[in-house]
């Protein structure tokens, strides 16, 4: 029996390794992920697919991700290793990278600061 291509890729959307094990809890944080139960078609993007597809899949990922009780472990976790397909955390690989830039602009900021007395007597 053939499957749609998007079904191998359910299994990928949630890690199996190079996970950190969550604090508060004795289990690994995306054994909690609502993607795991359902709809894990909707994080990973088919080949070719149309803009205005790719953007509606994207959409309903997020609103799977809004009720997810680990969404910022999700995003941490995308963040840090980082993962450069998907939506993770309710943020697109795009928007990933945007943090990512973020982080290290601060990052640079802060580094430069430390280092300068004069900026931090003004």
């Amino acid at each position: 029996m053939l499957h749609p291509p998007h079904q191998s890729l359910q299994v990928a959307a949630v890690p199996q390794q190079r996970v950190p094990a969550r604090e508060d809890q004795a289990g690994p944080w995306h054994s909690e992920a609502v993607c795991r139960r359902d709809e894990a078609g909707l994080f990973f993007a088919p080949s070719k697919e149309p803009t205005a597809a790719r953007l509606a899949r994207e959409e309903a990922a997020k609103r799977v991700c809004a009720r997810c009780p680990v969404l910022v472990e999700c995003r941490e976790h995308a963040l840090i290793q980082p993962e450069p397909y998907g939506v993770w955390g309710g943020l697109t690989a795009a928007e990933r990278r945007v943090v990512l830039a973020r982080r290290r602009r601060r990052d640079v900021e802060l580094r430069s600061t430390a280092q300068d007395p004069m900026a931090q007597a003004g």
